[in-house]
């Protein structure tokens, strides 16, 4: 799905600076760090095998210097819904999580930056599902780098569950973000592009302290996972 996020001023919204974080992360409870590893490299391996050559990079754009930095927040890079907020495999209802994003740039001269970007998400079911289809809510922002926030627009990611299916690869493509510059001398590093779900404060509390379900906790095993 094509998504267009433009910026009609330059002028940044006051607002507090978007902080981030590494990716590095361990489940609590797991085993060292060869298991976590070896973990890490088979799901590796098998987001893959189903997603295909789809994860390319996209093509560069020309530009008349570097792109912005596109990142997912930390905080917000994992949805995990639990039924009356008990924090346990037996009570997901639904979850995602942003895999990846490939992103190119253009701008010449004092024209505005033009961004595309490819977000990749893993979604999936869990046992306290209230049915096969879930609209997940994301997000785009735009800040000056570790600076305000300038930008910030919302997205629904509808999805739909076959049966027997709790887990499914989905691809958003955004055609453009505008990001307009003061003069032809402004670089797009000035900037910075962060990517997240809509999460409540509980979730987002859940994702700093470095908890983690599969994406299918708690369903049937041996259920199957496509593409969307």
């Amino acid at each position: 799905m094509r998504r267009f996020l433009t910026l009609l001023a330059a002028a940044a919204v006051a607002a507090s600076a978007i902080p981030t974080h590494g990716f590095a992360q361990m489940r609590p409870g797991a085993g060292g760090p060869d298991d976590q590893q070896q973990d890490d490299a088979a799901k590796k391996r098998k987001r893959d095998d189903e997603w295909g050559d789809n994860q390319a990079p996209l093509q560069m754009l020309k530009n008349a210097g570097p792109c912005p930095y596109v990142k997912v927040l930390y905080d917000a890079g994992r949805y995990v819904e639990f039924k009356d907020g008990q924090e346990a495999s037996a009570a997901v209802a639904y979850t995602g999580e942003i895999q990846g994003i490939s992103a190119g740039c253009q701008y010449k001269d004092s024209d505005p930056i033009k961004v595309k970007m490819e977000i990749l998400f893993e979604l999936g079911k869990g046992p306290q599902a209230t049915g096969s289809s879930k609209a997940y809510r994301y997000w785009i922002a735009v800040t000056k780098r570790n600076e305000a926030v300038i930008s910030k627009q919302y997205f629904d990611l509808p999805v739909k569950f076959a049966d027997g299916q709790d887990r499914i690869y989905a691809r958003e493509e955004i055609g453009e973000v505008l990001i307009p510059r003061a003069t032809a001398t402004t670089s797009g590093a000035n900037f910075e592009i962060l990517v997240g779900f809509d999460v409540t404060p509980q979730m987002a509390e859940f994702n700093r302290d470095g908890k983690r379900f599969r994406l299918n906790a708690g369903a049937p095993a041996g259920a199957a996972a496509t593409k969307q």
